[in-house]
């Protein structure tokens, strides 16, 4: 037939499910669906010819682990993987994770959020010895109702040189980010800005997105000059860089969420990403990545294929064993399912209703911080409070009388921030906010820790993702807990995506395949080589 093109090579082509799987995994060289008088198979090697028995019906080429997403944010962090390990407040997002993902030329970001300095600068400390020069980033929260907080981690963050920070829960952008930003800029020798101190912003909203995408504001600026917080050229350069070298979409996810659909709001961030770049004349545009709904293959193979260029994982990494958390939390983890997630109140943004995902199964939380907060809408304070709800609260909740977990909140932020208690002795409801806080607080403290007595009352922050990681994982030695490496995690996701974007590739040419070959799944036996498994080491 006239046109017809031939494989040529020396590999035997795969016609049952297993073997065309294994072709398949074959990331490293190219692959091509080939047909003769027994059906369609795969086959790895070779190349076209004008003559042959196989007839080569499609070829994708080869897909390592290590090429997908965009190289400009590999280079651009110093990563061999366009991965990264999102922070999860509390420390939950461990220094030994960091390291760990670092070591393995992937990015993770330390959860700072809610620690204070003392903490944020022991880890700093390990940081600087652990991994001198690898790449790493620190979580820097937004904290309206706590200015000091975020003030006081940006002072450590520039002390130490931290070369990333990942910006998350911002209402909008704050002196702090853009003093941070700003400090690390000074002039190229071809006259282009160079960027010590880089930003990843995450974000649901595209106006809030495109803040951090355009140069910071003037009136912040002008006021960071003023105070001595940057210099008169820093300010100048910041004039030309967005605030954020990179925007995390971040879709449903644990934690701080809008519960946006990742598809959507992926997309959306795309164009304005290309409007504001437009804009701007932007030598580099910056990069969008992709976080949320990630706890498969398939899930991290979507958000390459639709563009984004880097993904971030969560939920999954809390049930690794390098995570701040404790193994009662890790064993709840790997129970859970896609629907057992709710939103519920958030204790930093308590007052505002502002709300984050949490673990619904095998805890009572969500549904205590939801009554905390339908309290705190109705009464002016705790003195409001009827006889029967307080005795309630003192007798399930806290466990202790209202009056005593009010002095050990006072002793608190005296030592954290005293202007906060100075408003609250000042405004009733004020008070009854840090008081309900303290509940919201130490419950995510009691599952850190393992309080075996306060199981019900454990804060634990997920998505949906851990229940698809769980069911993708069942059968197979990562369903077990004490298997769960963040690196290994991080690799079985990394490869199984691009073997679905292998897959994608070569149904888009037309090939068709037998039944379970590409199912992609993790080895039934930790160490085991399964022929679909092509683990990064």
């Amino acid at each position: 037939m006239s046109g017809t093109l031939y494989w040529h090579g020396s590999d035997v082509p795969r016609f049952d499910s297993a073997g065309a799987r294994e072709a398949l995994a074959r990331l490293d060289t190219a692959c091509h669906i080939v047909r003769d008088a027994r059906g369609t198979g795969v086959v790895t090697g070779g190349s076209a010819a004008t003559s042959g028995d196989l007839e080569l019906l499609a070829s994708a080429p080869p897909l390592p682990p290590d090429r997908l997403g965009s190289p400009q944010f590999r280079a651009a962090h110093g990563l061999r993987y366009a991965y990264m390990g999102g922070a999860m407040a509390g420390g939950i997002a461990s220094e030994e994770m960091v390291v760990a993902l670092a070591r393995a030329g992937m990015l993770g970001s330390f959860g700072a959020a809610g620690l204070l300095p003392e903490r944020i600068e022991k880890a700093l400390q390990f940081f600087v010895r652990e991994i001198p020069g690898l790449p790493y980033a620190c979580n820097l929260i937004h904290s309206p109702s706590e200015e000091a907080l975020e003030r006081n981690a940006v002072s450590l963050f520039l002390r130490y040189g931290v070369p990333c920070v990942e910006a998350s829960a911002y209402l909008d952008l704050s002196p702090h980010i853009v003093r941070y930003r700003a400090a690390g800029l000074r002039p190229g020798p071809d006259g282009r800005v160079l960027i010590g101190n880089r930003v990843i912003a995450k974000v649901s909203r595209p106006e809030l997105g495109e803040r951090f995408l355009r140069p910071a504001p003037e009136p912040i600026l002008a006021k960071l000059v003023e105070d001595g917080s940057i210099t008169a050229e820093q300010a100048e350069l910041a004039r030309r860089v967005p605030v954020a070298d990179d925007l995390t979409a971040e879709g449903d996810s644990g934690g701080h969420t809008d519960r946006r659909p990742l598809a959507a709001l992926l997309s959306t961030l795309l164009r304005v990403r290309e409007q504001v770049s437009r804009d701007y004349g932007y030598p580099d545009a910056p990069r969008i990545g992709a976080a949320g709904g990630i706890g498969t293959p398939e899930a991290a193979a979507a958000a390459f294929a639709m563009g984004a260029a880097y993904i971030v994982t969560g939920s999954v990494n809390q049930a690794c064993v390098e995570s701040g958390t404790s193994p009662a939390v890790r064993g709840l983890l790997a129970r859970a399912d896609i629907a057992d997630c709710q939103m519920a109140p958030a204790a930093d943004m308590f007052e505002m209703g502002v709300e984050l995902q949490v673990l619904k199964r095998g805890t009572m939380f969500g549904m205590r911080a939801k009554r905390l907060y339908e309290l705190y809408r109705t009464y002016d304070g705790l003195h409001a409070l009827p006889d029967a709800e307080r005795e309630k609260l003192e007798r399930q909740v806290f466990r202790r009388p209202l009056a005593d977990v009010w002095a050990e909140t006072r002793d608190y932020f005296n030592r954290r921030d005293p202007a906060q208690v100075e408003r609250a002795e000042q405004n009733p409801k004020r008070q009854m906010a840090l008081v309900f806080r303290w509940y919201l607080g130490m419950s995510s403290r009691w599952a850190k820790v393992g309080e075996a007595d306060r199981l019900a009352d454990y804060q634990i922050w997920c998505g949906p993702a851990i229940g698809a990681f769980n069911d993708w994982t069942r059968g197979s030695y990562l369903a077990a807990p004490e298997n769960r490496g963040v690196v290994d995690v991080a690799g079985q996701l990394l490869t199984g995506a691009a073997f679905h974007l292998r897959v994608a590739q070569l149904r888009a040419a037309g090939a068709d395949f037998v039944a379970g070959a590409t199912d992609y799944r993790p080895a039934l036996a930790q160490g085991e080589q399964a022929p679909d498994l092509a683990l990064l080491r």
